[in-house]
């Protein structure tokens, strides 16, 4: 193993153990590992090297945390942001995201990182979706999402089955199938927690519960589950069954289910950054805290920043922004992750919330008129967000990002363009309506397809893609390489 994989190992391990520690613990140096984490990066990880070169940030110029260069997401969709030799990967993912129409983002792990994602996910979950359960507790899970058998490489997919592989009783399933909602199992499984007075856990996309809901309203069928029953969301709401806010959802709720709001969690998770992020409504109700408007608390292994879109620097609580991740659980990736989501901390930091996302116009992040190329690769897409964004419009009312103290709104996905690939949250809604759309069943089966796709294909593969992306990136390098193959 070398130097700067015996490194890697003992950050995971170390980091394992803030995680298992608890969301209640605390890591006096943070700072420390990030900067740990900062020098092994710049040295495993060429394209963050060069990204680091072209900011004139390299190790040893910088002793904050807050410093460390921050990867725009839409990075992931273009190069293979990997801090690890790419043969030893044993997990994939794809992501989407809003400022490329026909790629998406690639996330590889490898042994250590799965490790990672997978305990903080544990321990979150655990902290907050089932923080009355005694350790061993289990419950019956029914999950209105697609499994693993069915988009292999969705993060939804991976992080659902391995809730029910932690949580869950022998008879959790899987609810959503490519052909829509398995109906029949789904009301079963309701009615049998209602006769039997023994609660269950619903996990699963947003809007898999709104057209579910909705349906039942349709049909004028309740259920009463008994107390103690809890639901989980995620992947945003992106409007195709209709107008509902999340007051709309929490009330569906309640008169279908009989689950009162103080039981409704909301998950945020992107996959370019390890640990998904839930709020807290559930932990305050176990542990008998006044109810309040919700948050997103960020565990100790992690810290989150709302940036500027103007000129990228944080912003005070309350101030919508940019969300940025720095999130030590990133071991084989990178660090810090700016994302395309709005939203505001609270809490002195210590909290998060999402109002929607950001839209960038013409589909893509607009170059700076005074950009000037910092090096071979400067004109790389990797190098056209260096310190703003400029053009920006937003996917919700505009007075929701100059107030802040409005309600954050259900995600709102941007619409997908022709020739995109499908986010997870779009390629359940695609799912939902196909049996009645035939566009629909062409986009799920071709989304569907990326995800295995990802996952079918050998590493090798990517390594050549990377190839070309350099190659296009290095206009010189690439007269070299043809001359090259013509000399042969």
């Amino acid at each position: 193993m070398s130097t700067i994989e015996s490194e890697s190992h003992r950050l995971t391990e170390e980091i394992l153990g803030f995680i298992e520690a608890g969301v209640d613990a605390e890591i006096p140096d943070f700072n420390d590992y990030c900067m740990r984490m900062f020098v092994m990066h710049y040295e495993n990880n060429k394209i963050f090297r060069e990204f680091c070169d072209a900011k004139k940030v390299r190790p040893g110029d910088i002793n904050r945390w807050e410093d460390v260069p921050m990867v725009y997401n839409d990075v992931f969709k273009t190069h293979l942001v990997a801090s690890f030799p790419l043969e030893k990967s044993v997990m994939s993912c794809l992501t989407g995201g809003t400022t490329s129409l026909t790629q998406r983002g690639r996330i590889f792990r490898d042994e250590d990182g799965k490790r990672l994602v997978f305990a903080a996910n544990r321990t979150m979950t655990g902290s907050y979706l089932f923080p009355d359960f005694e350790e061993g507790k289990r419950c019956r899970i029914l999950i209105l999402a697609p499994s693993p058998e069915l988009a292999p490489s969705m993060g939804m997919a991976i992080g659902m089955e391995q809730t029910r592989q932690a949580f869950g009783t022998t008879d959790s399933r899987f609810l959503l199938g490519k052909s829509g909602i398995h109906i029949n199992d789904l009301l079963k499984a309701l009615r049998e927690s209602e006769a039997g007075g023994v609660p269950v856990a619903l996990i699963g996309a947003t809007s898999a519960y709104v057209y579910f809901f909705q349906a039942c309203r349709r049909k004028k069928m309740k259920f009463c589950l008994p107390p103690g029953s809890r639901i989980c969301d995620g992947g945003g709401y992106r409007g195709r069954f209709g107008p509902v806010s999340r007051e709309d959802y929490y009330g569906m709720v309640q008169e279908i289910l009989g689950i009162p709001e103080s039981h409704c969690v909301n998950v945020l998770g992107e996959a370019e950054t390890a640990t998904n992020l839930f709020d807290d409504s559930l932990r305050r109700y176990a542990k008998g805290l006044p109810p309040r408007k919700r948050t997103r608390p960020v565990p100790p292994w992690s810290r989150v920043k709302a940036m500027s879109i103007d000129d990228l620097s944080p912003l005070p609580d309350g101030e919508v922004g940019l969300l940025a991740h720095w999130d030590l659980a990133n071991v084989p990736t990178v660090l810090a992750v700016i994302t395309d989501n709005l939203g505001y901390t609270t809490d002195d930091g210590r909290g998060c919330e999402m109002v929607g996302r950001a839209k960038i116009e013409g589909g893509k992040v607009s170059p700076l008129p005074d950009e000037e190329a910092a090096s071979p690769m400067g004109d790389s897409a990797i190098f056209r967000m260096l310190e703003k964004y400029v053009h920006f419009t937003i996917d919700l009312k505009m007075q929701m990002a100059k107030d802040p103290k409005l309600e954050p709104s259900v995600r709102e996905e941007i619409e997908a363009r022709p020739g995109s690939v499908a986010s997870c949250p779009q390629v359940v809604d695609e799912i939902l309506v196909a049996q009645a759309d035939a566009e629909a069943a062409e986009l799920r089966d071709k989304s569907l397809g990326a995800f295995k796709e990802q996952t079918e294909r050998p590493l090798d593969w990517y390594a050549e893609e990377e190839k070309k992306q350099t190659l296009k990136d290095h206009p010189a390098g690439l007269k070299s390489e043809k001359k090259t193959k013509k000399v042969k």
